[in-house]
């Protein structure tokens, strides 16, 4: 498996041919964020929570971004329904364990629904990764009190436990699946001012998981195109507002070439 700027811009080639929609079961905060990201990059959304429609609606979609930033009991079963008929249907599930470690219940739904049916990529930051693996780790709220670096052993041990794709995000992001571990530097400390860009970046794994049935490569090439965007937007911004803006522009004319010039890549 061989993550390059050309592989990853096939894939953005394919996400905009197809268009596929990607059904998203996500918080409150980062709705229009992550479906504009996706609208951005060629992917279709659609945000649907109710309990009595998931089912039929993750069933003609090419993949299923499961977050739960935002919990109440009828989104779990929501969000415990869908993942089960992903299941059924061979769907890519992403799952976002948002805040794990903050609160038992945080912990208890990503453990039912890794146990509902194991997800095909699992993207969290270091402290989320490392209490689904160690219970009394506790995060900063959502977000992470401990390097990227300090969770490779959790997450070697969540993908060994669970066969999902393990993508650890922070100033480096770690893609871990067996024992290959993948690395990719980009990204910039701005985007740490703009809330819900991991969720972004789970999203997008989505994108290119709906593309491309080797997971790693997938998760991958997300994180490669986040990282490169972020880089483009925090030079031409002028702030976190338009942050925002400048990294939906630069996600929407990310060229090949721009790719190749800026990927930071280790296998």
């Amino acid at each position: 498996m061989k993550i390059t700027a050309k592989n990853i811009y096939l894939d953005i080639g394919k996400i905009r041919g197809a268009a596929p929609l990607i059904h998203n079961i996500t918080n409150y905060v980062v709705m229009n964020s992550t479906a504009n990201a996706l609208l951005a990059i060629g992917a279709s959304p659609v945000m649907a929570h109710a309990v009595e429609e998931v089912e039929e609606m993750t069933g003609i979609a090419s993949a299923l971004v499961v977050n739960i930033g935002t919990l109440s009991e009828s989104w779990v079963r929501a969000m415990l329904s869908a993942v089960r008929r992903a299941g059924e249907m061979g769907i890519p599930v992403i799952l976002d364990p948002v805040g794990a470690g903050a609160t038992s219940y945080r912990i208890k739904t990503c453990h039912d629904l890794i146990d509902a049916h194991a997800p095909a990529i699992i993207r969290g930051n270091a402290s989320e990764i490392m209490a689904l693996v160690m219970e009394e780790t506790r995060t900063k709220g959502v977000d992470s009190s401990d390097p990227s670096s300090a969770a490779l052993e959790a997450a070697k041990s969540l993908n060994k436990n669970t066969g999902s794709i393990i993508c650890v995000s922070g100033e480096t992001d770690y893609i871990i699946g067996g024992e290959n571990v993948i690395t990719v530097e980009n990204g910039h400390p701005m985007m740490g001012k703009i809330t819900g860009m991991g969720c972004t970046a789970t999203t997008l794994c989505g994108a290119f998981a709906a593309v491309n049935p080797s997971f790693p490569a997938a998760a991958a090439g997300a994180m490669v195109v986040m990282g490169i965007a972020g880089e483009i937007a925090a030079g031409t911004c002028r702030g976190p507002g338009s942050m925002q803006v400048d990294f939906l522009d630069a996600l929407f004319n990310l060229s090949e070439d721009e790719l190749a010039n800026r990927i930071q890549v280790g296998e």
